[in-house]
């Protein structure tokens, strides 16, 4: 017989593990070559810092704003994992033009293909996620498959730096490594997840009339607010990398930068989701935005690599106070049938800021220097924290 303490504490469902494992192998093949493409776009095919910070604000805000369409679409059929699964095989099958690429079109093109294909997928998964999973477990839901998927995060520059170091700095085979773990993910999302029987006789819903959109409420956008001002103030992970890069550490080990932050992000992600099941959400957004105020100022200063490490590891607390806590926030205030549609919104103002604080990052890296643009990104996480003082909600 079962005591209270078990009937009141819900287990999270086999299918968000699932769904956790299968982003952590996608994870790890992804990263495997994104911890290494600045340098390969840099140092091997001549591409400029600026071009990079472009040419990654339009793949992230790529797959962010794709998220919409496949959001609503996911609504409109009432099933989410058909979309998810051809999501991650779109990932999958771009692996190879990276290592296969002599030029620049090739690795922007594979990148465009690579980001869509994960914004189809995100908006379905992270709906299933929340149909799935008892509303009073949902942070930890969300934190513990964001947990998996940056262990995936984790496990792929580590798996990429070790093969730079064996095979002397040669990233095309890095390049092709990194496509085995993606054809597992793919496998494993057919085989191992059951989506929820839907009932057969619903009318589909039009995400997009006014009606429906309607529903969507006050407080629901005003979650699509904060998680915009968010990615304004904090740009494309890769200048972590090109930070490490400009500090003199080795081409090999740059990969552990990636591998510092997501193994910080991995462990912190599943606690500080948990505990926003229980606490207000307004002050676990302003300790997130503290904490990027801090890491921001930490890499700025930077002159070697402890106190690099520690900014890395900085930006990883952020990240794992922040993303799963949004995530939940955004089922906690969207109806059931439109909850794909409700990320879908959510990603494309995050992916429209992206793609703005990324390009201005690698403009101001070009003109004024790399500590000058950290110092930026914790002025403007300093306004949005006063900004969240003023108002913001509680639960």
């Amino acid at each position: 017989m079962r005591n209270s303490a078990e009937t009141a504490a819900p287990r999270v469902p086999s299918g968000v593990w699932v769904l956790g494992f299968v982003s952590l192998l996608m994870d790890t093949s992804s990263e495997m070559i994104h911890s290494l493409l600045p340098l390969f776009l840099v140092g091997t095919l001549g591409v400029s810092v600026f071009a990079v910070g472009v040419i990654e604000g339009i793949a992230e805000s790529t797959a962010l704003i794709s998220k919409v369409f496949s959001g609503v679409l996911s609504d409109y059929l009432g099933r989410r994992k058909g979309l998810a699964v051809l999501g991650y095989a779109l990932g999958a099958l771009t692996k190879p033009a990276f290592a296969m690429a002599q030029g620049i079109g090739v690795v922007v093109a594979a990148r465009f293909v690579d980001r869509i294909g994960k914004g189809i997928r995100g908006a379905p998964r992270d709906a299933l996620v929340a149909d799935i999973t008892p509303a009073a477990i949902r942070g930890a839901a969300f934190g513990l498959r964001q947990s998996l998927d940056t262990v995936g995060a984790f496990i792929g520059p580590l798996v990429a730096t070790a093969l730079m170091l064996l095979w002397a700095n040669d990233f095309r085979a890095v390049f092709w490594v990194a496509v085995i773990p993606g054809l597992l993910a793919v496998c494993l999302l057919m085989v191992g997840v059951r989506e929820p029987a839907r009932d057969t006789d619903a009318r589909p819903v039009n995400p997009i009339h006014r009606d429906a959109l309607a529903r969507l409420g006050r407080r629901y956008w005003w979650v699509v607010g904060v998680g915009a001002v968010f990615t304004l103030a904090r740009f494309s992970e890769a200048f972590l990398v090109l930070r490490a890069s400009d500090l003199g550490v080795p081409v090999a080990w740059v990969p552990l930068v990636m591998v510092g932050m997501n193994g910080v992000y991995a462990l912190s992600a599943y606690p500080f989701g948990k505990w926003s099941d229980t606490v207000s959400h307004r002050g676990l957004l302003a300790l997130g935005l503290l904490v990027l105020i801090a890491a921001d100022v930490v890499l700025g200063l930077a002159a070697d690599g402890w106190m690099l490490a520690l900014g890395v590891a900085l930006w990883g607390v952020h990240m794992g106070i922040t993303q799963g806590l949004l995530a939940a926030m955004v089922a906690d205030t969207a109806p059931a049938e439109l909850r794909g549609s409700a990320y879908g919104f959510f990603n494309l103002l995050s992916g429209l800021a992206l793609l703005v604080s990324s390009a201005v990052a690698g403009a101001l890296w070009q003109t004024l220097g790399p500590a000058f643009t950290f110092y930026v990104g914790a002025g403007f996480a300093a306004l949005a924290m006063l900004a969240l003082a003023a108002y913001g909600p509680g639960r």
